[in-house]
């Protein structure tokens, strides 16, 4: 079990959000969490990566207590994150984005290595390595932001709506880039409105409706009636 949470309880202020999340992720899985919008979700990977500190439960990665660790340590611990909205330095270049995220690193030869290896899962950053952040599509910032969020090397990595705002086509190609670093041995936690999407992708997931585990499986969810009731709206 690469990761753990027991009992995680979080709030905004006096509004309680997650009231009690369990979930259990393996080495290797491709975890996604689905919902109705305010359910929580990323409410949960935020209290995981120490963005929101939790006044009940425990998150535990590889057999270490993380609860309520601040976010630089955690990524020194092997846990990366994706934010929601495709943040990335606007006034920098591509590759400058990417020198940043491997920041902890302090042998240029790797951080070079570690670019190299980021172009290969996406090829138009190569292409667009000395252009602004700023001047990329909406795809390509999203891109360009997984792409920093790999250069620490990260055996888990959390990812927020990384669909969000995106065109069919481009969000296709996301998913297909996170199922790539998937396969490549990282394990991927993944928040996600397109639950279609997320669930056809995924070996695992989780539906929270009200800051509560409603339902957990696999890719099989995505054909449940209480999933289409609760979630999908049919």
């Amino acid at each position: 079990m690469i990761l753990k949470v027991e009992h995680l309880e979080a709030s905004y202020g006096y509004l309680k959000i997650l009231h009690g999340i369990n979930l259990e992720v393996k080495k290797g899985d491709l975890v996604a969490i689905v919902g109705p919008n305010g359910s929580g979700k990323s409410t949960t990977i935020k209290t995981i990566f120490g963005l929101i500190k939790s006044h009940h439960g425990d998150v535990i990665f590889k057999d270490r207590h993380i609860t309520n660790k601040e976010p630089h340590e955690i990524v020194r611990y092997g846990i990366s994150y994706v934010p929601q909205g495709r943040i990335v330095f606007q006034t920098m270049t591509v590759e400058e984005n990417l020198e940043m995220g491997g920041f902890t690193v302090k042998d240029n030869k790797i951080v070079k290595q570690r670019i190299n290896e980021i172009y290969k899962v996406f090829p138009i950053l190569k292409e667009k390595r000395n252009q602004m952040a700023s001047f990329l599509s909406g795809g390509q910032q999203q891109m360009l932001s997984i792409g920093r969020a790999l250069m620490l090397k990260p055996e888990l990595i959390l990812m927020d709506e990384p669909s969000l705002g995106l065109a069919p086509k481009t969000m296709l190609e996301i998913f297909k880039n996170i199922k790539e670093i998937n396969k490549k041995g990282v394990t991927v936690i993944l928040v996600e409105q397109n639950a279609h999407m997320a669930l056809e992708i995924c070996n695992k997931a989780y539906v929270l409706v009200q800051g509560r585990i409603a339902l957990y499986g696999g890719p099989e969810l995505v054909k449940s009636e209480i999933v289409k009731n609760l979630y999908l709206g049919h």
